[in-house]
């Protein structure tokens, strides 16, 4: 080994969109405009929840962490990807690689599990609609809230500890635009078979159990929806669940693209990995938008919020 495999790695460098250099200006301020969309959306989506008691449902409360982790997951990595693009300081520390890592895992695990209780929600309320206040109760809504956190951030847990167990003393070029498991243990001079297998057997049961629990419950919805006899009565239905289901198929959706959609040969790698981070930017950005545009009674709040109670009178 040479010198520099001698030394322990202390830093890493994003070089996720570093060849990209003659369009960094334009990411920047593509970038900074998504993000800031993104907070202000999700934000209003809280306020209204917040601000309307008819809106403080179990329901509700689902959506509301679900706009917390769509603040959240792209500010673990969307603030450092806009630094580095106006200064082309690529550098990040190892104890700052370490952290992103563990919350952006936690945070993308949480609402994986957050969308698998938001649809047993959807479940309970179209296929025992009488018998929803009885199952679906405060201290309920709470566990299921809770557990969701917890499973994300200990599941993250396990991963950066096992990750950055790891020995770090060749290249630390980081062939992403931010810290994740994959490009991270690609890094390492030591065995990454516990590792790599920690991923695929914990992360897959975990993944495939809440991807499963969400699919079944709507497998069950769609079925009761279809049993109704009346035209009013399926609309009715699906509008209580449609917004969510709009949101579990471009949450997958773009999920499935990002890590099936095989490599680019025309394009170099970084247009690869900008179309492979999209998923991380867009997604948080349009849901508030969906949720907004389709449920008339989060309109009707927001646009009382928003515009004061004369511009709502006027509307």
């Amino acid at each position: 080994m040479d010198a520099y495999n001698l030394t322990t790695v202390t830093q890493f460098i994003l070089i996720g969109l570093s060849d990209l250099p003659e369009v960094r200006y334009p990411l920047f301020v593509a970038f900074a405009i998504i993000y800031q969309i993104t907070v202000l959306g999700n934000g209003a989506i809280l306020l209204a929840i917040g601000a309307e008691k008819k809106l403080q449902t179990p329901m509700y409360y689902f959506l509301a962490n679900l706009s917390l982790l769509d603040i959240f997951c792209p500010s673990a990595t969307v603030p450092k990807m806009l630094q580095n693009l106006l200064t082309e300081e690529n550098s990040i520390s190892l104890v700052g690689c370490a952290l992103q890592l563990y919350f952006l895992v936690a945070l993308a695990g949480t609402e994986v599990f957050l969308l698998a209780v938001m649809a047993y929600d959807r479940y309970v309320a179209i296929c025992f609609p009488l018998r929803y206040s009885l199952i679906m109760t405060k201290v309920r809504c709470g566990q299921l809230i809770s557990g969701t956190w917890a499973a994300g951030f200990l599941n993250s847990l396990l991963h950066t500890v096992s990750t950055f167990s790891l020995s770090f003393c060749k290249s630390n070029r980081v062939n992403q635009y931010y810290c994740d498991i994959p490009p991270v243990v690609a890094l390492s001079c030591s065995s990454t078979y516990m590792a790599e297998m920690l991923v695929l057997v914990v992360g897959g049961i975990l993944g495939v159990s809440a991807f499963l629990t969400t699919l079944i419950s709507y497998v069950y919805i769609i079925s009761t929806i279809l049993k109704i006899q009346s035209v009013e009565g399926k609309r009715k239905a699906f509008s209580t669940c449609a917004s969510h289901l709009l949101v579990v198929c471009l949450f997958y959706g773009t999920t499935i693209f990002t890590y099936i959609r095989p490599s680019s040969s025309k394009h170099s790698p970084a247009r690869d990995r900008l179309i492979s981070m999209l998923y991380g930017v867009i997604t948080p950005m349009l849901n508030p938008m969906i949720y907004s545009l389709r449920n008339t009674e989060v309109k009707r709040v927001l646009k009382r919020v928003l515009c004061g109670r004369v511009c709502f009178q006027k509307v």
